[in-house]
């Protein structure tokens, strides 16, 4: 089967992952109706090649033609309209970097397979009944059969009314001629008695088998209950924190909302069954009746169901987050808003507008009094919210958006007093409201949010996502919130995927195997997947003066301030030891660099590092870093076209040539040149007839290496000494009165 096909029969979970790998530069409609052309060719081999990149890239043109051509004779107008814009999107895009696009496609198809690959391997670890899939197809089966059963009693309960009102029009009937003067024959009596008996009998029979309809929908309502407050909901929650964190994002919470609800529907039409049912006995009732002896035992049993159902559907849809940092929920500042959002999961129209919340500040947590040096905190904005119907999705919620923390300030200074610092210190936000309804005790629901970090300035932002980080990766208790009083530690297998989140989370790009190994190589000495990370060791700075979180996080911080697009494109190989550069490097073109991360910049830094042979064999050569100040005045990418490397008696070159492994230079970051190739090779530098407005020639800042020893002796000129005498006749002396750096 085409793997087009067979990604399109996937959960909607891992298609969300694929639907991350296309956007507008390559639309996922090309990959729809070219699936077939796509996956024909050898994409790795033409991402390595210029010419064949170029024909490949006509070739799709074509076919875009020929897929037009078909919509129109379908008369199918908006499809043709999306193919000229798709194409023209194209050409704008890739027809003079055609061999972006043969990467981009290549890059997008190995993707397709790993995504494939782990569906395939999770599917062989869980059998169907223990996949998620298999479990929800079985929860849906429950609850319609659920419904089935409580639509069957409710069948059953009319029939038992219609049974009841005809035994008792009969037996009064033959109770009032009884009183008549002639009265009734004995004969006819007997038999009208005979005939009353069989309908009390058949009467009493249909009691049995309402009351045992009630008490078989009322178990399997719990049955599935149990699963969804013990099983889906933990499950919910769960996904919950990984997406904060990073991870996939939480889906399934309207399915959830949809399984509460309809059991409380259920529940809610048993409890109107047995007042029918009720109503019946003070009717008619007798000795032994089912009904009489059964039915209060089975209100019982339906009231503790919805009201254990109700208090388990209160929950945190939204956790505490501040607008200006979407990304890093659950760590708030003092003094700045923050939102977060409840939801009820059972949605009845009764309960629109009935619940008043209120929200509160660590309540009821033991911390407060038995962790030394514990802040607290006055919870400041609108506190209370009516819960109400959504229009959106229908759901009952409330959103609190203006809410704000404030210290309680307490005498001495706080870093001495106790064993947490303020980045380990957690703290719950509480939701709690009251159901009242007629004739029922009233019913507390109450909710937490996961737990926070308090920073009273923006600086302790790194250190505080990291404390959410180790939580949420190893605690699913929300009221732990001692947890850092002794953290445990994490694996390395479970570290490094919360570390590719922390990338594809702000970026479209998380960390490969190789990027991970070098990472893990760096905490650990050797990337192992059982191997233990102390959170010390995650976040404490000890013989270094930077942890190892507060350098990735400065990475990461680098890449979205300048080299978000270099990084999305997989131009960064950032990751690797300068050991492995040099194997990756030496056996490759002269002029073949690669980028990456430095290893001792604590705010975050960028090298590129090319190799250049000798009469000795192959050297390799980094320039400084690159920080975000000089990032901020210059681009990367124009840094790398500029870049200048001037040794003694040599002309100034440009050694990168080359990016890794073979990618031409132009062809990788032209795209991103504040002059674009073309232009720049038609312009004149030493054309001095035509300066701009302001009267002065232009100018333009490039970085130099001068002068430094290893590269006079190792950077040789790119031409031989006789081209270069021959050239230098020709140029004017004063040629560097002319040239600005």
């Amino acid at each position: 089967m085409a793997q087009w096909s067979m990604l399109q029969q996937l959960e909607s979970k891992y298609l969300e992952q694929v639907d991350q790998l296309y956007d507008d530069t390559f639309p996922m409609e090309i990959r729809q109706y070219l699936s077939q052309w796509i996956e024909s060719h050898d994409w790795d081999s033409v991402a390595h090649s210029d010419s064949l990149a170029t024909v490949r890239f006509h070739d799709l043109l074509a076919q875009l033609d020929d897929q037009y051509s078909r919509f129109a004779l379908e008369n199918n107008f908006l499809l043709q309209h999306n193919i000229r814009k798709i194409k023209r999107n194209l050409q704008e895009n890739f027809q003079e970097f055609p061999l972006d696009m043969a990467i981009l496609i290549c890059n997008a198809l190995k993707e397709e397979k790993k995504i494939l690959n782990k569906a395939t391997q999770q599917e062989k670890a869980s059998s169907p009944q223990n996949s998620m899939g298999g479990k929800h197809r079985e929860l849906d089966n429950k609850v319609s059969k659920l419904k089935t059963m409580v639509q069957d009693a409710e069948i059953d309960i009319k029939a038992l009314e219609d049974l009841q009102d005809e035994h008792d029009f009969r037996k009064k009937t033959l109770q009032s001629q009884d009183q008549e003067p002639n009265g009734v024959k004995s004969q006819e009596r007997k038999r009208e008695e005979m005939q009353i008996r069989e309908l009390f009998i058949r009467l009493n029979m249909k009691r049995e088998v309402v009351v045992r309809q009630v008490a078989d929908a009322l178990t399997m309502a719990d049955h599935i209950q149990f699963s969804l407050i013990t099983e889906e909901l933990p499950e919910w929650k769960r996904r919950q924190q990984v997406a904060c964190i990073g991870g996939p994002i939480n889906a399934c919470l309207d399915q959830l909302q949809s399984w509460f609800t309809s059991v409380a529907e259920s529940l809610k039409q048993v409890r109107q069954q047995l007042r029918k049912l009720q109503e019946l006995v003070q009717k008619f009732t007798y000795d032994n009746d089912p009904v009489a002896l059964g039915i209060g035992a089975l209100e019982e049993r339906a009231i503790a169901l919805l009201k254990n159902l109700l208090v388990s559907a209160l929950i945190v849809e939204r956790q505490p987050c501040m607008p200006t940092h979407p990304q890093r929920p659950l760590v708030i500042k003092t003094g700045v808003q923050f939102t977060v959002k409840l939801r009820l999961l059972v949605k009845l129209p009764e309960l629109n507008c009935q619940l008043k919340v209120k929200v509160s500040f660590d309540k009821d947590v033991v911390e407060r009094n038995t962790v030394k040096g514990f802040r607290k905190f006055n919870i400041l904005g609108t506190n209370t919210k009516v819960m109400n119907m959504e229009e959106s999705n229908g759901s009952l919620a409330a959103e609190f958006r203006h809410l704000q923390l404030r210290e309680l300030r307490t005498t001495g200074n706080r870093s001495n007093e106790g064993p947490l610092i303020v980045a380990e210190e957690l703290h719950t936000v509480c939701f709690e409201t009251q159901l009242n309804q007629p004739g029922q005790s009233p019913i507390d629901l109450t909710t937490t949010s996961l737990p926070i970090v308090v920073i009273s300035n923006v600086a302790q932002m790194s250190s505080a996502w990291a404390s959410v980080l180790w939580y949420n990766m190893l605690s699913s208790e929300p009221r732990n919130l001692s947890f850092f009083l002794d953290p445990p530690t994490a694996t390395w297998a479970q570290l490094s995927e919360v570390l590719s989140w922390q990338f594809s989370s702000i970026t479209k790009r998380g960390l490969n195997s190789e990027q991970l190994g070098m990472l893990g190589d760096k905490l650990l000495g050797q990337a192992d997947p059982e191997g233990l990370v102390p959170w010390t060791k995650f976040c404490k700075a000890s013989d270094r003066v930077f942890s190892f979180w507060a350098w990735l996080d400065s990475i990461l911080d680098l890449i979205k301030r300048h080299l978000l697009s270099l990084w999305n494109d997989g131009y960064i190989m950032g990751f690797v030891s300068k050991e492995r550069e040099k194997q990756l490097l030496k056996d490759k073109s002269p002029g073949t660099f690669l980028l990456r991360f430095s290893e001792s910049s604590k705010d975050g830094a960028i090298t590129f590092t090319w190799v250049e042979h000798t009469l000795d064999g192959p050297k390799v050569h980094a320039v400084e870093p690159y920080t975000k100040k000089e990032l901020a005045a210059i681009s990367f990418p124009d840094i790398l076209r500029n870049y200048k490397v001037m040794a003694a008696d040599n002309l100034p070159v440009n050694p990168l040539v080359l990016l890794y492994p073979n990618i031409p230079k132009d062809n990788a970051f032209g795209r991103y040149y504040s002059r674009p190739p073309e232009e720049e090779r038609s312009s004149e530098p030493m054309d001095v007839e035509d300066p701009d407005v302001s009267g002065y020639l232009p100018t333009e800042i490039i970085s130099v290496t001068v002068g430094e020893p290893r590269l006079r002796e190792t950077i040789s000129l790119p031409m031989s000494p006789d081209e270069y005498r021959e050239l230098s006749n020709l140029i004017s002396p004063d040629i560097d009165s002319l040239v600005s750096y």
